[in-house]
């Protein structure tokens, strides 16, 4: 074996047989496939934070949090946003606004708000889940599906306080709600006088997808909340978009929750040029995630449509290559690669820190696992 270097991050073994294997060195860089949340700021963002404008943002005065804020809502064309530590924050502020105790929520059964936060719903905002298993491969809900699940509340069942999508939809493999299904969801459900919050935590990958903007995709619903730190490339905060009388609740909520940062136009900064230049490269990412789609669906157990994946997000099942997906997640990264395992499925996403060759050596490294 030979001595690791920085300019060979690859050696090359021949196995019993005749097999040739090709193994990537424990000490060169991780190829991580978990999640778009591990990108690195850039260059230009660490520059814009040590040089950002600051006050207190408690009192209102941090000068780059309110560009960042008025330039949000700019883009979502609605009245006002509010700068938040996470996209969980944001969305549980969301319901706690739109919703009173004892009110039930109506969600898709996969969502990040129903399995990724932590039962926060229930803890803050009193509120229990109606959850829907979307009939669509895409995990996205119909007014249909919906309208079945809402109820206006009797002595015997709780009232429909809110109805919660996701754009793009995680488990649904990166997939996109486009403008009409979203715009049919928030006219039925404004008539029962029944809000819509969007998780749009990657909803400026859905746009980039649709070719349109976000305000198109989410014009109609009443508060969305997206994320600066998936494929945007922030390091850290989300932000949620509304009409000014729910973002000044959201506010309070905020505070109340801890969230009330002082001088935190720091991390602003880089949220302000995630917002303004990131959407712009994001077609790259998705180009690689076809790309390691189609390389995937080569290989021999793994079960993937790569004409389905849209976005970031490639999940494919791995039922039939005999190993779990624990078992192919601890290969892949002995080999050098991250992924992230569950059921019978495994995800990876595509981001800026993945490289031009990231891709083919990622599909490789599985291939030599599944030997």
């Amino acid at each position: 074996m030979p001595t690791p270097t920085k300019s060979a991050p690859f050696f090359v073994r021949k196995a019993k047989r005749g097999k040739i294997q090709v193994f990537r060195l424990r000490n060169s860089q991780m190829i991580d496939l978990r999640s778009d949340t591990v990108t690195k700021p850039t260059p230009e963002m660490r520059a814009a934070m040590a040089a950002a404008e600051v006050g207190d943002d408690v009192y209102g005065e941090d000068p780059t949090v309110n560009r960042l804020q008025e330039r949000a809502a700019e883009v979502f064309e609605k009245e006002a946003a509010l700068f938040v530590a996470s996209g969980t924050m944001g969305n549980q502020i969301a319901v706690k606004v739109h919703t009173r105790p004892g009110d039930e929520v109506i969600i898709e059964a996969r969502t990040h708000i129903y399995n990724y936060e932590l039962g926060m719903a229930g803890i803050l905002s009193g509120v229990t889940f109606r959850t829907i298993r979307s009939e669509a491969a895409s995990g996205h809900l119909t007014w249909k599906e919906i309208a079945a699940a809402c109820r206006s509340g009797d002595d015997h069942s709780a009232p429909t306080g809110l109805i919660c999508l996701e754009n793009t939809h995680n488990f649904g493999g990166g997939s996109v709600m486009n403008a009409e299904q979203c715009r049919d969801i928030c006219e039925n459900a404004a008539k029962l006088g029944v809000s819509v919050h969007i998780d749009g935590a990657r909803i400026f990958n859905a746009a980039v997808a649709m070719d349109t903007g976000v305000a198109e995709l989410t014009r109609y619903a009443d508060s969305v909340q997206l994320c600066l730190s998936k494929g945007l490339g922030a390091p850290v905060g989300s932000v949620l978009v509304g009409s000014r009388d729910f973002i000044n609740e959201a506010h309070l909520w905020r505070k109340r929750l801890g969230g009330g940062m002082r001088q935190a136009g720091i991390i602003a900064a880089a949220g302000l040029l995630a917002l303004e230049d990131s959407p712009e490269r994001l077609h790259e990412d998705h180009a690689k995630a076809k790309e390691l789609a189609f390389g995937l669906a080569s290989l021999p157990g793994i079960a993937i449509d790569p004409k389905s994946v849209m976005t970031n997000i490639v999940i494919f099942d791995v039922a039939e290559t005999g190993k779990s997906p624990a078992q192919i997640c601890d290969g892949l990264k002995r080999h050098g690669v991250l992924a992230s395992g569950f059921d019978t499925s495994i995800r990876m996403v595509t981001h800026r820190d993945i490289g031009q060759n990231d891709v083919g050596v990622a599909v490789n490294m599985m291939k030599q696992v599944l030997v």
